[in-house]
C-alpha cells in the first residue's frame, strides 16, 4: 500500500508535466492567432491597398505556405506520450477489482465490529487517525455498489443513504439522487421494510416521473404492502451466532470475563528459566495475560532493529494468507482470513529468536511473519489440527502445534486485539513483547479454550510473527502426560 502512494506521486507529477506542456502548446496558438487577427483587421480595411505593397504580399505567400503548415504541426504535436508511457509502465502496480472490493468488504467488517455509523467513517473521524480523509457521494455509493453486488442490502442501504444525505446538504457529484434512490429503496425493499421503500420510490418518481422500473416497483411495492403489512423488517439485520457476537464485543473491549479474584492470580515478574545461565544476570520480564488457558506476555523480546529487519525481509515474499481446508486439508484462501503472511527460514536473525525462545521454554521452535493492513483480520480458529481434520502437518513430519509465539512488531492505533471468544479473554497488541500459550494439553489432547482470533484493524496496520511449536523434538523436553486435559 506503501508503494502504491508512491506510484501515485509520480504519476501525478507525470501528469503535470503533461499539462504544463499542453498549456505552453496553447499559449503559443493563442499568441500567433492573437497576432494574425490584428493584421487580418487591419489588411481587411483595404485588401487592394493592403496586398498593394509587395512585402504584405510576400508575407501572406509565406504564411500561407510555411508559417500554417508549422502551426498545424505544433496543433498536431503529441505531448501526452510521456504521460501514457509512464501510466501504461505504472499500470502493473495498479489494484485489481478484486483488491478494491476488498478494500470496501474491509471498511464494512470494521463498521460492524467496532460499531461505526456512516457518518463518523465519512467524515474520516475515526479513533486514532492522524490523517483525516472524507469520503464524498461517489465514494459512498461506490461501497453501497459492491455491497449490492455481495447481495448485502443491509450495507447497501446504510451508505446509500449517506451518498443520499451528501446530496440532500449540496455536495456537488456526478450521481445523481436518482440513481441513489433507486438502490436504496431496492436495499429496504429486500430487508422487508414495504412502506418506507414505497415512499423513497415516491420520491424518486417526483424526480423522475418517466422512470420505467421506479413505476413498476410503486405498484408492486403498493400491492405487498396490503398484504404483507406484518412483514415490515423482518429480516432488517441477521441476527450473528454466539461466537461471533462474543468475538466482536472481545474486539471492542466489551465482555471480558476476568473476575476480581482469578484478576488476582495473575502476576508479572522476572523469569530466569529456572536458573538458565543466559537468564541469570538478565532475566526476561514476564507477565500474566490469562489464567486459563494460561497466556503470558514477554516484554521486551524483540528490540526495534530486530523487527525492521524482519520487515525489510518480509516485505518483497508478502502473500495473500492461506488456511488448511478442514474437508480436504488442502491450502486455500477463505473471506474470514484476511492478511498477508510469508515464511522465513535459514536467516542467522531468526537462528537467535529460535535460541531465544528455546532457553526461555526449553522447546526447540519456523518463522510466519503476517501484516494485517486495512480490515486485516482472522476470525476465530485452532492453532492446533483436530483430530476429525485431514492431518494438516502430515508433510512436514513435525507432528501437532504444541504451543504458539506471537510477537507484536508494531503498535496498533485502533483495533487487532487477540482475542479469545470460549473464555472471553484479549490480548492487545503492544510492539516489541510477545505472548505464549499451549495448544495441546501434555497429553497430546487439543485445548479446545485455545480457539482465538485476530480483530480487524481499524486504524494502523499491525505486524505479527508467529512461532508454532511442534510435536516433533519435544519429547523429552515437554514428556507426555497420562492425564487427557492435564
Amino acid at each position: 500500500m506503501t508503494d502504491l502512494l508512491y506510484t501515485e506521486k509520480d504519476l501525478v507529477t507525470s501528469l503535470k508535466n503533461y499539462i504544463t506542456a499542453e498549456e505552453n502548446k496553447l499559449k503559443q496558438v493563442k499568441q500567433w492567432a492573437e497576432k494574425l487577427d490584428v493584421l487580418s483587421a487591419i489588411a481587411m480595411q483595404d485588401p487592394e491597398g493592403f496586398l498593394g505593397n509587395p512585402v504584405n504580399a510576400f508575407k501572406l505567400m509565406k504564411r500561407l505556405n510555411t508559417e500554417w503548415g508549422d502551426l498545424e504541426s505544433l496543433v498536431l504535436k503529441d505531448t501526452k506520450e510521456g504521460f501514457i508511457s509512464n501510466l501504461t509502465l505504472q499500470r502493473q502496480h495498479f489494484p485489481t477489482d478484486e483488491d478494491q472490493t476488498g478494500a470496501a468488504k474491509a471498511l464494512l467488517r470494521l463498521q460492524d465490529t467496532y460499531r461505526l455509523d456512516t457518518n463518523t467513517i465519512s467524515t474520516g473521524d475515526l479513533p486514532g487517525v492522524t490523517h483525516k480523509s472524507p469520503m464524498t457521494v461517489e465514494d459512498c455509493f461506490e461501497l453501497g455498489k459492491i455491497a449490492y453486488s455481495e447481495v448485502d442490502y443491509y450495507h447497501t442501504e446504510l451508505w446509500m443513504e449517506q451518498a443520499l444525505k451528501q446530496l440532500d446538504e449540496g455536495e456537488e457529484s456526478t450521481v445523481d439522487k436518482v440513481t441513489v434512490l433507486d438502490y436504496l429503496s431496492y436495499a429496504i425493499y429486500q430487508q422487508g421494510d414495504l412502506g418506507r421503500a414505497l415512499e423513497l420510490t415516491k420520491r424518486l418518481l417526483m424526480l423522475d416521473p418517466e422512470h420505467q422500473r421506479a413505476n413498476g416497483n410503486l405498484k408492486y411495492f403498493e400491492f405487498q404492502l396490503i398484504n404483507q403489512r406484518k412483514a415490515q423488517a423482518q429480516e432488517r439485520f441477521r441476527e450473528p451466532v454466539p461466537e461471533r457476537k462474543m468475538y466482536e464485543m472481545l474486539c471492542r473491549g466489551e465482555g471480558i470475563k476476568l473476575t476480581p479474584r482469578r484478576q488476582r492470580r495473575l502476576f508479572c515478574r522476572y523469569f530466569d528459566n529456572h536458573g538458565h545461565p543466559k537468564y541469570l544476570l538478565s532475566p526476561v520480564k514476564q507477565e500474566d495475560e490469562w489464567d486459563r488457558p494460561y497466556i503470558v506476555r514477554y516484554h521486551d523480546i524483540i528490540s526495534h532493529g530486530e523487527i525492521e529487519k524482519v520487515k525489510e525481509l518480509a516485505k518483497p515474499r508478502l502473500r495473500r494468507a492461506t488456511i488448511s481446508n478442514p474437508i480436504t486439508g488442502v491450502l486455500e484462501t477463505a473471506p474470514y482470513r484476511i492478511s498477508k503472511v510469508c515464511v522465513l527460514v535459514c536467516v542467522s536473525l531468526f537462528e537467535m529468536v529460535d535460541s531465544y525462545i528455546s532457553n526461555i521454554n526449553d522447546l526447540t521452535v519456523t518463522l510466519q511473519v503476517a501484516n494485517y493492513g486495512v480490515g486485516g483480520q482472522y476470525e476465530p480458529h485452532f492453532d492446533f489440527g483436530r483430530k476429525d481434520e485431514p492431518d494438516a502437518f502430515k508433510e512436514l513430519g513435525t507432528g501437532n502445534r504444541i504451543a504458539t509465539w506471537l510477537f507484536y512488531m508494531s503498535d496498533v492505533a485502533a483495533g487487532g486485539a487477540t482475542v479469545f471468544p470460549d473464555v472471553g479473554a484479549a490480548v492487545w497488541p503492544k510492539k516489541g513483547t510477545a505472548v505464549f500459550w499451549y495448544n495441546l494439553f501434555p497429553s497430546g489432547e487439543g485445548d479446545y479454550s485455545t480457539r482465538h482470533a485476530a480483530c480487524p484493524v481499524l486504524v494502523g496496520n499491525k505486524w505479527v510473527s508467529n512461532k508454532w511449536i511442534h510435536e516433533r523434538g519435544q519429547e523429552f523436553r515437554r514428556p507426555c502426560g497420562l492425564n487427557e486435559t492435564a
